[in-house]
């Protein structure tokens, strides 16, 4: 298979924020109803519908963020907490595989997914130990994470240019490509399960919603 399928225009339905003042984005995460983002000191929950913030976790949090059904995780540093999203209590934590050179966090399929970016990779760690599962390698620089409907995909952030790809979770082929407008950057990402990703803005402070693709290119 190509890798290096037709480059698409991403398609912004929507931005959110700047939160709080904040003017980064780190990592976005969708907890079934609200998008939360982690912005530094703290992580916020807003309503997609709305665009208002309607929770606040005080946690330090300087990448990519998931949520497993029941629990929220953030990396801080060279770690990943569990969190309890309804307390902000931390669970419990584990090493973060990059050391705190990772990028994006996701959940699926029992696991946590966590990208690294300078090294090209995308790790499977099992959430209790971090101990690494799998390792699949991308081209490009890897920053947010997400799975929906048995698809991996992962945001890109070199220079100026960023992109949403599409990658076999196998060997790592491209396999779609999204282009988001240049100077628009994605610094986290994540499926609301649906038709929709929510992406963060890095320092623009702000999270875009982009139209997931309804046609799947294989080549």
């Amino acid at each position: 298979m190509s890798r290096n399928p037709p480059l698409l225009a991403a398609e912004i339905v929507r931005e959110y924020g700047p939160f709080d003042g904040s003017p980064t984005v780190h990592g976005v995460t969708h907890d079934g109803q609200r998008v939360w983002a982690a912005i530094g000191p703290r992580m916020v929950a807003f309503d997609p519908a709305s665009g208002e913030t309607v929770q606040r976790i005080e946690q330090a949090c300087d990448a990519g963020t998931a949520f497993d059904g029941q629990h929220l995780y953030q990396i801080a540093e060279a770690r990943i907490d569990k969190i309890d999203p309804a307390t902000g209590q931390v669970l419990a934590s584990i090493p973060a595989p990059g050391g705190g050179m990772d990028s994006g966090l996701t959940w699926a399929e029992g696991s946590l997914w966590v990208g690294q970016y300078r090294d090209r990779k995308i790790f499977q760690i099992d959430p209790g130990t971090g101990q690494v599962l799998r390792t699949i390698e991308s081209n490009r620089f890897v920053t947010g994470v997400t799975w929906v409907d048995g698809e991996l995909w992962h945001g890109t952030w070199e220079a100026e240019e960023s992109e949403l790809r599409r990658i076999d979770p196998v060997d790592g082929t491209v396999l779609q490509r999204l282009q988001m407008p240049a100077g628009t950057g994605v610094s986290g990402l994540e499926s609301d399960g649906g038709d929709l990703f929510y992406c963060g803005g890095g320092g623009s402070g702000k999270v875009r919603a982009v139209r997931r693709p309804t046609t799947r290119q294989t080549a």
